[in-house]
């Protein structure tokens, strides 16, 4: 049995991490900075916040790699460095995790749209996630989260460029923020259904505009596949500017309240925070789901 197979089969509820890059703003990342660029030049950085999570009780960490792939680290000219950068999120989170935590490779949109909608080739779509889903292999990571994904075909090319590379467990998240459905028009019974077929063995919504909103999206799944493992992360609200700062609304309490109700209404199994989400959040949610 694989740590994660023991993880899903001995925790009632897996709590996991919260935001990654607002945290790292916060800790004085430059604004419009790539956050993965920190695993290579302040992974001091990277590890407290890492250990931030552990400490607030979440039983998953996602490594600073969402955007980690060469194509998304083009825009801050870090797109050689992909492999590298991925190697030490990974490597950097399992220092701090122990057997006790899980340390998941974290991967994202790649930040352009696919042919024949975009320039961004199916093949190289898939190459670029191999690169990155290699990076985290070699620094450790246990499980592969592909997340935050709009287009069902990204997720294809996502989920083929892991296969190259290694058998982890892949978990799949989308997130639907534009009226029940993802911005390319994906209904979260579809998202379910493909995502099973395709090989996910946890699949769930995350980011997206509300937690309510989050929270229907995810029921919808559980309704066509009673028998999924879901997993929902969800944002903190949307921002709004106060001081020339971005500030969420929902705090560590409604966060902890809705978390009742994502286990209670939809049977989650993993649930923990998006952007702007905190540890103070992961920790009011992990009392209130470990109580």
């Amino acid at each position: 049995m694989s740590k994660f197979e023991r993880f899903l089969k001995e925790k009632p509820v897996l709590v996991a991490d919260g935001a990654t890059g607002t945290m790292l703003q916060q800790a004085g990342l430059p604004a419009g900075a790539a956050p993965e660029r920190w695993n290579l030049e302040n992974p001091d950085a990277v590890r407290a916040l890492y250990r931030s999570y552990i400490e607030a009780g979440a039983d998953i960490i996602l490594t600073n790699t969402f955007g980690g792939c060469s194509v998304r680290l083009e825009r801050d000219g870090l797109g050689r460095q992909a492999h590298a950068i991925n190697a030490a999120a990974a490597r950097l989170a399992r220092e701090v995790a122990g057997d006790a935590v899980l340390v998941v490779g974290d991967i994202g949109p790649s930040g352009k749209l696919l042919e024949p909608l975009g320039d961004l080739s199916y093949a190289d779509a898939v190459a670029s996630f191999a690169e990155q889903a290699a990076g985290l292999v070699v620094g450790g990571a246990e499980v592969i989260l592909i997340e935050t994904m709009s287009d069902l075909n990204e997720v294809k090319a996502a989920m083929e460029g892991v296969r190259q590379v290694t058998d982890l467990p892949i978990l799949a998240t989308m997130s639907f923020d534009t009226k029940g459905r993802t911005m390319m028009g994906v209904k979260p019974e579809k998202a379910a259904q493909t995502l099973t077929d395709w090989g996910a063995v946890v699949i769930g919504a995350n980011c997206g505009r509300t937690l309510s909103e989050t929270l229907e999206a995810v029921l919808k799944m559980r309704a066509a596949l009673p028998d999924a493992v879901l997993m929902a992360k969800p944002n903190a609200g949307l921002p709004h500017a106060e001081g020339g700062d971005l500030v969420y609304d929902v705090t560590p309490e409604i966060m902890a309240d809705y978390a009742r109700r994502f286990v209670a209404e939809a049977g989650v199994k993993i649930f923990g925070g998006c952007c702007g989400s905190t540890p103070d959040h992961i920790r009011v949610v992990a009392q209130v789901l470990k109580a």
